[in-house]
């Protein structure tokens, strides 16, 4: 019997996820009962009438800080939602945050309750990342306007992975799946604009084709990606 997982995310802009998770793979997985994505409007979790979730920073500065109740007013109530004995962990979007990577996506895939916290504006009240998140996450070492789209590559990357998403022989021959980079691909027609496939891979010989890709696989990281060869003997 496969696992479910289930991803709560909390944003105060909920709207921009319906296209996302609407489509593709994700959009299939969560159809065949292996995923579930609930999306909370961050507003529900505010008390005054306003629904304000941002205030001015103390101190003085510019911009608007994300306030910390509706925060922890969200995951306490995400979290009664959950089924069980569910193992949960709080992730924060931040640029602040470690740098998503293939291990990390393999890390979070086998956790069976994970909320994400979409931060916004000039960030979030420091209290949400010392005392509810359980570790920040950046998708790299740029800006965006706020955790939303983020928080989609993450959950993009990994529902890829929970078990009857997707094939196992597609995830095994992806780019970082086994520390290289893909090797180059080719489909019909067999000569475009003068362009042909290499004929290797029209030749049938198996196991030449399979040597031919790790050649052109360890080549082309070591052109583009040398670091993650990790300094070991390229030849």
């Amino acid at each position: 019997m496969c696992r479910s997982v289930l991803i709560d995310i909390v944003s105060a802009f909920p709207e921009m996820f319906q296209s996302v998770f609407g489509e593709s793979m994700i959009k299939r997985t969560v159809g065949k009962g292996l995923v579930t994505i609930r999306i909370h409007d961050l507003r529900d979790y505010t008390a005054d009438r306003h629904r304000q979730v941002d205030d001015c920073p103390f101190g003085g500065g510019p911009g608007m800080v994300m306030k910390p109740e509706p925060f922890f007013e969200a995951v306490e109530a995400v979290r009664q939602g959950k089924t069980g004995a569910m193992e949960s962990r709080v992730l924060l979007m931040s640029p602040q945050g470690s740098t998503l990577t293939q291990a990390k996506v393999r890390e979070l895939s086998r956790i069976d309750h994970l909320v994400i916290l979409c931060g916004h504006y000039e960030g979030v009240d420091e209290r949400v990342r010392l005392y509810l998140a359980d570790e920040e996450i950046s998708i790299g070492d740029y800006v965006l306007t706020g955790g939303e789209l983020a928080a989609m590559v993450v959950v993009d990357s990994l529902v890829r992975l929970v078990p009857g998403a997707l094939r196992v022989s597609s995830l095994e021959e992806e780019s970082f799946s086994r520390g290289l980079l893909e090797y180059p691909q080719y489909t019909r027609p067999r000569e475009y604009r003068g362009m042909g496939v290499p004929e290797i891979l029209l030749s049938g010989d198996h196991e030449r084709i399979r040597r031919w890709r790790e050649q052109r696989a360890l080549q082309k990281t070591r052109e583009r990606r040398p670091d993650l060869l990790g300094g070991q003997d390229e030849k």
